[in-house]
């Protein structure tokens, strides 16, 4: 096995799950998910025959993924882009107070694929456990920047599992 696949193999095994999750924030059509999951992997590993280790697998691996998702979402962009909004569009139906985890989960899921495909890598890396900086390293932006989208993509959240109709500034 040559470093290449070494090194695919490695981010493959720990990274496989956060992979799967990025898939399914980009992508809700079960097909078209496994498409571009799929797309993702093949990117990664043909990027690892570039990787010179100046920043973790991790970092490497996130960055490939998201840059693949986005691509994905631009090349889509057309045929859905009435669909895609902006933070200050987002705005879902209440979720009932006693709603079960996976109707939560179900609602944040379709928020977060409502949003333009920044916002959308912003808010899976936070899901992820990234902090501002290092979403700010991966995606180009000021930790600043970062720390208020993640602040405003929350607020819109809480506002839709709380049942406001309030808009919070």
């Amino acid at each position: 096995m040559d470093a290449q696949d070494e090194l695919y193999s490695r981010a493959a095994a720990e990274f496989g799950p956060a992979l799967q999750r990025l898939a399914r924030g980009y992508e809700n059509d079960p097909d078209r998910r496994r498409d571009l999951l799929q797309d993702i992997h093949l990117a990664l590993w043909r990027s690892f025959a570039l990787f010179d280790a100046r920043c973790s697998l991790r970092t490497w691996t996130y960055r490939v993924a998201h840059a693949t998702a986005a691509s994905y979402v631009l090349r889509q962009k057309r045929a859905r882009q009435s669909m895609l909004v902006s933070l200050d569009q987002a705005e879902l139906a209440p979720v009932p107070a006693d709603a079960d985890h996976r109707l939560a989960v179900s609602r944040l899921t379709e928020l977060i694929q409502q949003l333009k495909p920044l916002d959308r890598e912003v808010m899976l890396l936070y899901l992820e456990g990234l902090d501002a900086a290092e979403v700010g390293e991966l995606t180009g932006l000021s930790s600043r920047n970062v720390a208020v989208k993640i602040h405003r993509i929350k607020s819109i959240l809480a506002r839709s599992f709380q049942g406001r109709e309030s808009h919070a500034g």
